[in-house]
């Protein structure tokens, strides 16, 4: 996350939601895990760790276009695990919590003791954005935060900040976005 140095001019602060609040690293690793488990059992092989292990390299280099294909192709998959493994990291529930970052949690504080006010705006499929943010140990912030769309507010042919900037009853110059 980049450094905020709050801006007496600005009032609101939106954040992106990946390698902004969490690393997005911890997201996708559980769902590699959890797609590794899910054909484990479907399949009735042990292959899970080595499923889990596949994708995680490729993920860290940075080597994940075509991954699930690439994982498919490697391990002799059906095509039907494409359908599964989209479900799962929409719905999925995490065996782990998303911490945010320390970084995240001390600009929090500063903004609020600033008396700014403090949002999340993100980009994606809104219920795979969702779905991470119900796994965010929010450590009490989740109660003053709103969460904004992009792919919504654009969908129903609003510009994501004018309509958050109305909604604060603030002017656009006066919003800050981190991403």
């Amino acid at each position: 996350m980049k450094i905020i140095n709050p801006a007496a001019d600005k009032q609101l602060y939106l954040f992106e939601v990946d390698d902004v609040l969490y690393p997005k690293r911890d997201y996708v690793l559980q769902i590699y895990y959890l797609f590794g488990q899910f054909v484990e059992f479907t399949e009735s092989k042990p292959i899970a760790a080595a499923i889990t292990q596949f994708m995680k390299e490729r993920f860290e280099a940075d080597n994940i276009t075509g991954l699930l294909q690439a994982t498919q192709k490697e391990f002799d998959l059906l095509e039907d695990y494409a359908e599964n493994f989209e479900r799962l990291q929409a719905n999925a529930h995490l065996p782990l919590k998303l911490l945010l970052f320390e970084e995240t949690k001390d600009t929090f504080q500063t903004l609020t003791q600033l008396g700014k006010k403090i949002a999340i705006l993100t980009a994606g499929n809104p219920v795979l954005q969702l779905n991470k943010l119900k796994h965010v140990d929010w450590a009490g912030w989740d109660r003053q935060i709103k969460i904004f769309f992009t792919d919504e507010l654009v969908f129903r042919n609003l510009d994501p900040f004018s309509y958050i900037a109305s909604e604060y009853g603030l002017d656009k110059a006066a919003i800050e976005y981190i991403r």
